[in-house]
């Protein structure tokens, strides 16, 4: 009843019953494990856009089903721009695809309010795997008894689709270890408990630069600067392979227009600080453009996201599960 009465309510009138937004905590709902590009994005845009709001931000993590329960926890809270859930395509757009029971939808559910960063995807392996490039691995997994371990960030997750896609466009002999995030695969690669992981550029660059796990192959256009000596997956024989994760903020449907435009503002803000954006370069990660910092264009960016997902999910045979 409560939430049905808030969403009857106009936007002006409830800008009206509170002038003075905000007048306590935020807080931010990352659905994955702490440690993982949404996290470490969650974090960083956090403390500058807390700033220009003048309340803190509390970044909480609630992971579980492909960030399905804490983006799910974020459709049933008010939409009064106090609690906001930081999004990846694993919460926002292959998981409601590929779940049986959808929790949510996040076009109708939720707003976007804007985009924070896109990263391209990276298949990254234990340092004392014999393999330096995408077709080694192909070739080691295809003589390897079970095969070589690929962790993501879970069934579903922004990172399951892309690896059955390369499995299904090389014929890697690859075994699916979902994890609760993309920030638990990555120390288990280092530990040696898996072989590898599909995950984002920015949670590897580290350690592969450290010598701790060796990145295979970047699923972007064009190498990066920050790793120049990584060859892209189409350099590798796979023809237009692209794989990038986003990473935004949204809001409960029905939330007021004008605290949108707050939060748009303090992430323009955040992105004029020289510190965010020496950190976003130092990960390899594109900042937004103008447009996905407003809810119509970041709206329209996610809508594509998932048109485009939906043709992926058909071609590599996926089922809801």
């Amino acid at each position: 009843m409560r939430r049905r009465l808030l969403l009857s309510l106009t936007p002006a009138l409830l800008a009206q019953a509170a002038p003075d937004w905000p007048n306590r905590p935020i807080r931010w709902v990352v659905p994955f494990t702490a440690g993982g590009n949404t996290d470490v994005l969650a974090r960083l845009y956090g403390m500058q856009v807390g700033k220009t709001l003048g309340q803190p931000i509390i970044i909480e993590n609630r992971t579980g089903a492909a960030g399905a329960i804490g983006t799910e926890a974020v459709v049933r809270s008010p939409p009064d721009g106090y609690t906001l859930v930081v999004g990846s395509p694993g919460s926002i757009v292959n998981g409601p695809l590929l779940a049986a029971q959808r929790r949510y939808d996040p076009l109708a559910d939720l707003v976007a309010v804007a985009n924070l960063g896109v990263v391209p995807l990276v298949i990254a392996v234990r340092s004392s795997l014999p393999v330096r490039d995408l077709p080694g691995l192909v070739a080691l997994s295809q003589t390897t008894a079970g095969g070589i371990t690929i962790g993501t960030s879970g069934i579903g997750g922004a990172h399951h689709l892309p690896l059955e896609l390369f499995k299904k466009q090389t014929g890697a002999n690859l075994v699916h270890v979902p994890y609760r995030g993309g920030g638990s695969a990555v120390p288990d690669v280092v530990a040696g408990n898996v072989d590898g992981a599909l995950v984002e550029f920015s949670s590897t660059l580290d350690l592969h630069r450290e010598g701790r796990l060796r990145i295979l192959g970047l699923a972007a256009a064009a190498r990066s600067t920050r790793a120049p000596e990584v060859a892209t997956f189409i350099e590798q024989g796979l023809p237009g392979f692209l794989a990038a994760a986003f990473v935004g903020l949204l809001a409960p449907a029905g939330t007021p227009a004008p605290i949108l435009a707050r939060y748009q503002d303090g992430v323009r803000a955040a992105l004029a600080e020289p510190d965010v954006q020496a950190r976003l370069a130092s990960l390899g990660i594109d900042p937004p453009g103008a447009t996905e910092l407003t809810s119509p264009g970041f709206g329209a960016y996610i809508a594509e996201e998932i048109a485009k997902a939906k043709r992926a999910i058909e071609i590599a045979g996926l089922k809801p599960e």
